[in-house]
């Protein structure tokens, strides 16, 4: 498949974008056209020798023009300052049940995993007119992740979380690239994202070597890790319990109140005395030099699975709710789809 090119606009984002765009060109060529005819205008008149009256204008009138001028430019740029940024701030809404798909950068790739379990290097394959929510970091350096035909770029920073959301309209292979110096081998580190219809994508997820959902995975470290001696619901050392974690209200022991997002569920692992819970003894160690970057995708994924809100997903592999809330997809057998 041929990459289409920059210009495409794949989703209904990059339309508003678009949109946006065509209507400042208008509006600056329109009063640019008419400054130069004024120019040219004034010019003409008040040449040399012209029979033209001279002479002051009247106080009022000058002043007149000038507030109307001042005041008609003044609204002009509100309005088109706040429909620009309410194009721009609807990227940051999130749909409820958006597929969520993990991206971790690297020099010089992306590691992408699905929620499936299915691995990827340098592309990401989404199905159309679905809902889907990047959820990204870096092992190394800062990244940037731009996806040209979705008019949408995001930092990826090591350390924590940044999150990309868009819903493809047009199927296609598109392109995806870093658009932040990150090394030397910057300008390589690019890729492709494949919009698929959704049977098309089923298939895809199909064909994929078999592997666990990204819960199931992050079940096994949990469980390698040792962390079910503490956290389990029988264990007799006094632990947080997991089940219905992500998303809530967390107390904490300073008094502060933080919600449980992914960020929160990654310093829990790394940094645990960043944020002790009210209630609890700071004797959790940090995992910091135990876990890799894969495995706080997939541990972040199994905490999430555990979530009893309405909101949260569920593991695929069990046919029940699955984690990050992925919608199932027809034919799609491994991801709990119906069949």
């Amino acid at each position: 498949m041929t990459i289409d090119s920059f210009m495409t606009a794949a989703s209904d984002y990059a339309n508003a974008v678009d949109g946006t765009f065509w209507v400042l060109v208008v509006i600056s060529s329109l009063i640019t056209l008419l400054v130069a005819a004024l120019i040219a205008g004034f010019s003409l008149r008040y040449r040399r020798g012209s029979t033209a009256r001279r002479g002051p204008l009247s106080e009022r009138f000058g002043r007149d023009v000038e507030i109307g001028w001042t005041v008609a430019t003044l609204f002009l740029f509100l309005f088109i300052f706040w429909w620009a940024a309410s194009n721009q701030l609807s990227a940051l809404n999130v749909p409820a049940h958006a597929m969520e798909i993990h991206v971790v950068a690297k020099q010089w790739m992306w590691r992408v995993q699905q929620p499936g379990g299915a691995r990827e290097i340098n592309e990401i394959h989404v199905p159309e007119n679905v809902p889907i929510r990047l959820v990204m970091t870096s092992e190394d350096v800062i990244h940037d992740l731009f996806l040209p035909t979705m008019r949408l770029k995001q930092d990826v920073l090591p350390g924590r979380y940044t999150y990309l959301s868009f819903t493809p309209t047009k199927t296609g292979v598109f392109h995806l690239t870093c658009a932040e110096y990150c090394g030397t081998d910057h300008s390589v580190m690019a890729g492709r994202l494949v919009v698929m219809t959704a049977p098309d994508y089923a298939r895809w997820t199909n064909a994929q070597p078999e592997a666990d959902d990204l819960a199931h995975q992050g079940e096994a470290v949990f469980s390698a890790l040792g962390c079910s001696g503490c956290h389990a619901p029988t264990s007799s050392i006094h632990a947080p319990d997991l089940h219905g974690l992500y998303g809530r209200a967390v107390p904490l022991a300073d008094g502060r109140m933080v919600t449980a997002d992914e960020a929160y569920l990654r310093d829990s692992i790394l940094l645990p005395a960043k944020d002790i819970v009210a209630g609890y003894a700071p004797i959790m160690p940090s995992f910091r030099s135990a876990v890799t970057e894969d495995d706080l995708v997939k541990l972040i994924a199994y905490l999430k699975s555990l979530s009893s809100s309405p909101d949260a997903g569920v593991s695929p592999a069990s046919g029940k709710e699955r984690a990050g809330g992925t919608p199932a997809l027809p034919g799609d057998r491994r991801m709990g789809a119906p069949q």
